[in-house]
């Protein structure tokens, strides 16, 4: 895992935020202002600002119980916000159903494996290409042409899509006979299906091993480049984080304590105390 990643360098924007610089002349994709939702006397997330680039790889860590899931649920409208407001695109997201925000853009994969173990690894991918289906009930119902030269599409993608993971010889075996890091592979692909400008990976690298891990790297940096989008990332491997990640946001407590690169959040104070506890004085 000594593999060096080429980063962007970060330059600041007007919202008080740094995104890459190849990014400085495209309206950010994702722009998070005084964002915040209380669980009865409880404020889980407070005053959360972040602006991420057209194309950054970006981080998000904290602590466990930071804060870090809720944020992701409250982007794809799992939750709606108590207060503040997320752009997407320029677009307000007020309102929407998760379903609106992944045809928006945003789509997502989760700490627990969510697959349809049952149905082929095909089959997964086509669920994800849902969005992009334009044949009414009855031309399914009767077979139509439409839907044939419409399903055709959908196996090309599929496999198209496979390709990139080097999957494409599994698109026939049952989801769940997969091994752990090819089934995290295939939620990423399928996310992947629904033709995302951001994409959400949470703890991405949880229970892989070194190897899994380094691949994984690979591939964040590979759907960043192939298809030119935004990707944000949970992670307790701050190996990870600290590689391909550009922009980095830290919680503690709901709050944010640090934004920066990799090399100002590791030498940041308030993110070494919120990790290591407050060093007692001699």
């Amino acid at each position: 895992m000594n593999k060096k990643f080429e980063k962007g360098k970060m330059v600041p924007v007007p919202s008080h935020s740094i995104i890459p610089e190849r990014d400085i002349d495209k309206s950010p994709i994702l722009e998070c202002s005084h964002l915040g939702i209380d669980f009865g006397g409880l404020r889980a997330v407070n005053d959360f600002n972040l602006t991420i680039g057209r194309t950054e790889i970006a981080g998000l860590i904290g602590p466990n119980g930071a804060g870090k899931t809720t944020i992701f649920n409250l982007l794809t409208k799992v939750y709606q916000p108590t207060r503040g407001t997320i752009l997407l695109d320029g677009l307000d997201t007020s309102g929407k159903t998760t379903a609106q925000i992944n045809r928006m853009g945003i789509a997502r994969t989760f700490q627990n494996i969510r697959l349809f173990n049952n149905m082929t690894v095909e089959d997964n991918v086509k669920v994800g290409l849902h969005n992009q289906e334009h044949y009414s009930a009855l031309t399914g119902v009767l077979r139509l042409p439409w839907y044939w030269s419409r399903e055709k599409a959908a196996h090309d993608r599929a496999m198209e899509l496979l390709s990139l993971f080097n999957m494409e010889d599994l698109a026939d075996h049952p989801a769940g006979s997969l091994p752990y890091g090819a089934q995290r592979r295939l939620e990423i692909v399928r996310a992947l299906a629904t033709n995302p400008s951001l994409l959400l990976l949470d703890e991405p690298a949880a229970g892989m091993n070194p190897s899994e891990t380094a691949e994984l790297m690979e591939n964040i940096v590979k759907i960043r480049d192939t298809f030119q989008i935004a990707v944000m990332l949970i992670e307790h491997d701050m190996k990870l984080v600290m590689s391909i990640c550009e922009g980095i946001c830290v919680l503690n407590f709901g709050q944010v304590i640090a934004k920066g690169t990799a090399e100002e959040i590791q030498s940041n104070p308030a993110v070494i105390e919120a990790y290591l506890g407050k060093q007692k004085e001699a």
